[in-house]
């Protein structure tokens, strides 16, 4: 069995070490961008490998596309190999606790065709209260050599996005919390306030009160009443900088409706050009 957008603590116990399965450690501090490494060797999940946002799953010396802008293919792809991944592999992702960090590998591993790849519901703290077992080692993984390309169908563009307002076949989505959607606090970026005609869902609204995942059929009830009756593609999602913004995407896919695209710049990426318009408010 595949699993293709979350998995339990049981459900990954039952697996865990074996060879043919991938477990990526992907915590991260935006406060403290050595908190995530830190904490992977103090323990982390048996045989699970690191991925650090923002020198494994960013390319940071690009300019103008946001705090944490894309992989390019051949990044990736080096990536991958390194960890000794394989198509077909499950993948298993994982962070702290609520599966904002663990979501923007999932989305780069959908959107380059691999499916089997989900995040672990509840992440470390979850693993660790149901009493799982830890490793202080760095696993040694063969390599591969293998090379994948991001699906450019599955992101928005910055002139799509400059278009919301005159067009009623896009949505775009803001998982920022909001606060910030509002421009009444900025805490991370020069700029307060949102792009014109996107929406407001704070990404902690996919989440139960025991800080999982909700149901497949509340999110589905929830994000159906966003679509309009569109369909899933007319939708995208931003948040600060691309990353939050994939717990939307893995909401979705959660609940069935899979299609919707990323607006990776998003705000940070939005306001590298003053020209842009900016919104405040709701």
């Amino acid at each position: 069995m595949n699993y293709s957008a979350l998995i339990g603590v049981p459900e990954l116990a039952s697996r865990i070490g074996q060879i043919d399965w991938l477990v990526v450690d992907c915590r991260s501090d935006i406060a403290d961008a050595s908190a995530g490494q830190r904490a992977y060797v103090e323990g982390h999940l048996p045989g699970a490998v690191f991925a650090d946002m923002n020198r494994d799953l960013s390319d940071l010396s690009l300019k103008g596309l946001g705090r944490h802008p894309f992989l390019g293919d051949a990044q990736f792809s080096a990536l991958l190999s390194r960890w000794g991944w394989v198509p077909g592999m499950q993948v298993v992702c994982y962070d702290a606790d609520n599966g904002t960090m663990a979501a923007r590998l999932w989305w780069m591993l959908q959107t380059v065709g691999h499916a089997a790849a989900a995040v672990l519901d509840g992440g470390f703290a979850a693993w660790r209260a149901a009493g799982g077992k830890f490793d202080t080692g760095i696993p040694v993984r063969s390599p591969t050599t293998v090379s994948v390309h991001f699906d450019a169908r599955r992101f928005m563009g910055f002139d799509e996005a400059g278009q919301l307002q005159h067009r009623a076949d896009l949505i775009l989505v803001d998982a920022r919390m909001s606060l910030r959607y509002r421009g009444e606090v900025e805490p991370i970026d020069p700029v307060a306030g949102h792009v014109p005609g996107a929406v407001n869902r704070p990404f902690p609204h996919n989440l139960d009160a025991d800080g999982k995942f909700k149901s497949a059929e509340r999110l589905r009830n929830e994000f159906n009443d966003l679509l309009q009756s569109r369909p899933p593609a007319a939708m995208a999602h931003m948040c600060g900088s691309g990353v939050t913004a994939c717990h939307n995407l893995l909401a979705m896919h959660h609940a069935g409706l899979t299609g919707a695209r990323l607006f990776a710049p998003s705000w940070s990426g939005w306001i590298s050009d003053p020209a842009r318009p900016v919104a405040r408010g709701a």
